[in-house]
């Protein structure tokens, strides 16, 4: 199983960006996916993760400015970053709770990373 995270980049404060990983590999099962951040020298943290229902969670400094999506069909989650600022710029992780096919038990797996840059 692979996800690979795409969309990073340099943009200005109050600019947009959209995010987007795609799971790979032998899955029977996509249960809660999502972002994760890690800016240099700090801890990485939660951005926002969505169920396979659909059920969403944010982390307080991102709410009412990203929006976190799925597709099911594609094994692929989304996230709308608007109104980005500084405090924002980070490598975003996505990360996501996997069953595979012909096994029992899901278990958790992680992007490579993308950067993202919010300066003039």
């Amino acid at each position: 199983v692979q996800l690979q995270a795409s969309g990073g980049g340099l943009v200005q404060p109050g600019g947009s960006l959209r995010l987007a990983c795609a799971a790979s590999g032998s899955i029977a099962r996509i249960n809660d996916i999502g972002w994760y951040r890690q800016a240099p020298g700090k801890r990485r943290e939660l951005v926002a993760t969505i169920a396979s229902a659909g059920r969403t969670n944010y982390a307080t400094s991102v709410r009412g400015r990203f929006t976190i999506s799925r597709d099911n069909a594609k094994n692929t989650v989304y996230l709308q970053m608007n109104s980005l600022k500084p405090e924002d710029t980070a490598v975003y992780y996505c990360s996501a709770e996997i069953l595979r096919t012909s096994t029992y038990y899901a278990r958790t797996y992680w992007g490579q990373g993308t950067q993202v840059t919010v300066s003039s």
